[in-house]
């Protein structure tokens, strides 16, 4: 398997943006268990291990239950997310899959019972910068849990 570059260290300037958009999260109007359930879903989508592994340990280190990460997946059969997390959940997907033709009305309409303009606007920054990381990470192929130690992830026990 051919070596693949480090983007931190080719790149340090954009690392640095984006660590400072994925810790503007931290200020979001939407809530820390929401931005989780976002991060993992566009991560599964995307394909991205590293971003998976990262946010799933990070979640459980927040107080995540095993059952709600598992049935992540399924999030539209499960009865464990309430409607304000189904539609951040939905608002992830249609982002990060982008259809040929944008958003639907309907699926904007049923994000906006559940969410503010502000909080709208919050969660579509966190489900760019997302995925973004995702993107980036899968292109140069980065190892799930290399950063646990960096990022306090250990904590998780996993």
């Amino acid at each position: 398997m051919t070596q693949r570059i480090n983007y931190m260290q080719q790149s340090p300037e954009f690392f640095h943006k984006m660590m400072a958009l994925s810790n503007a999260e931290k200020e979001s109007s939407i809530e820390e268990k929401t931005l989780h359930l976002v991060h993992i879903r566009a991560s599964q989508l995307n394909g991205c291990g590293f971003c998976l592994d990262m946010h799933i340990k990070q979640a459980k280190i927040h107080g995540e239950t095993e059952l709600r990460l598992y049935h992540t997946p399924i999030w539209r059969e499960s009865n464990l997310f309430s409607q304000r997390e189904r539609a951040a959940l939905e608002w992830t997907e249609i982002l990060t899959k982008m259809p040929e033709h944008g958003v639907s009305d309907s699926i904007y309409e049923y994000v906006r019972e559940q969410f503010s303009k502000k909080e709208i606007s919050d969660l579509t920054f966190s489900v760019m910068a997302i995925n973004a990381w995702n993107r980036i990470n899968v292109a140069f192929k980065t190892v799930p849990g290399s950063a646990d130690t960096a990022f306090g992830l250990t904590k998780a026990g996993l």
